[in-house]
């Protein structure tokens, strides 16, 4: 598999993700946390597409194919499609499921779609992120993100209400408890995914261990609450669902930058993890670990390091122009802007070097 150069990381400022709303993430109310986090969009960044070759199952699923996700159907992935894509046929009845295979966010309505054995019902139409098709926020989504959901008629997009629609409007295992206790533990969990995202990616940017540590601690609690599976909510739902995406990322990483093991001193976490890594309808959606290293590594280690360049440059820029400007008539404004910008990297680096 082929790892992302730094690229990527600059060109998915403005990405796949959710409009998180800051007002709309809250802690967990049982669970115990010394700070609150606000939500913060995810980058997510392209990858070669891997072409996969299997049959489609059409026998009667096993009791062990129902537990891995109604069906366990295996499909060819199709090939994303970029600036020179046609758009495929729009509003033609068929529900569509638009993705990048690379978004976490577009990841868990793909998931939701393939544990309730969709794959016939819902056709995965995947977008090549940095070479979007211009026909997909002229006619299919405004908003220009992934994912989205084709049905009735209608585009609707953000990723947890999507897996939530999804459960509701479409045949297949019911993902979401009936039990009123495990629905409010369940809304708890949903509202807490932006803060816990936030509380970890903060230290990937260099907050202390104990940031990370605490949401991983708040994990582990919730993971405890019910003892009739190794799930958060004893079995398998849609919470699972919006923690998994995430949860494959943060691992490998922690693990091979920061040298930390998430799972240490959180058994029901690493169940959790074999447990998930056991559900087919997940395990066809996920990436390489080392593909995800080297996304995160561009995120949080390239691209910090390539902004500050930028934001000083451009200081020392108008620093150093309004200087030349007091002395120079300013009819010679374009030669010393010219001179301005191909000497200030110079510069800079000698600045960074005393």
């Amino acid at each position: 598999m082929t790892s992302l150069n730094v690229s990527y990381a600059y060109h998915h400022i403005i990405h796949c993700s959710d409009n998180n709303n800051p007002s709309t993430s809250k802690p967990i109310k049982s669970l115990s946390s010394s700070r609150t986090f606000c939500p913060k969009p995810i980058l997510c960044f392209p990858r070669k597409l891997h072409s996969y070759h299997s049959e489609m199952h059409t026998s009667v699923p096993s009791v062990s194919a129902i537990a891995s996700g109604f069906g366990s159907v295996k499909e060819a992935l199709p090939p994303a499609l970029d600036s020179s894509s046609d758009p495929p046929a729009i509003f033609d009845g068929t529900p569509k499921l638009y993705i990048s295979y690379t978004c976490p966010y577009a990841q868990r309505p793909w998931i939701t779609r393939n544990y309730k054995g969709l794959q016939d019902k819902i056709k995965l139409v995947p977008i090549d992120l940095k070479n979007r098709p211009a026909w997909y926020k002229e006619k299919v989504y405004p908003a220009n993100k992934v994912p989205s959901l084709e049905h009735n008629n209608q585009v609707k997009g953000e990723s947890l209400d999507l897996i939530r629609y999804i459960d509701s409007n479409f045949e297949g295992p019911p993902l979401f408890p009936d039990d009123p206790a495990r629905r409010e533990f369940a809304e708890e969990l949903l509202s807490y995914t932006n803060s816990f995202y936030k509380a970890v990616t903060s230290f990937f940017k260099g907050d202390e261990t104990s940031v990370a540590g605490a949401a991983f601690d708040n994990i582990e609690t919730a993971l405890s609450k019910f003892d009739d599976g190794p799930f958060f909510l004893g079995q398998f739902s849609l919470v699972d669902i919006a923690y998994a995406p995430f949860i494959e990322r943060f691992q490998p990483f922690s693990m091979e930058v920061k040298n930390y093991d998430i799972t240490v001193g959180r058994p029901k976490l690493a169940l959790w993890i074999e447990e998930m890594n056991k559900i087919e309808a997940y395990k066809e959606t996920k990436r390489d670990p080392k593909e995800l290293v080297e996304s995160y590594k561009n995120r949080f280690l390239v691209f910090p390091i390539f902004y500050t360049y930028i934001s000083l440059f451009s200081f020392l820029s108008l620093k150093k122009l309004n200087s030349i400007m007091t002395q120079k008539d300013e009819s010679d404004f374009p030669f010393h802007a010219f001179s301005l910008l191909s000497s200030l990297p110079y510069e800079l680096l000698e600045s960074r070097m005393t």
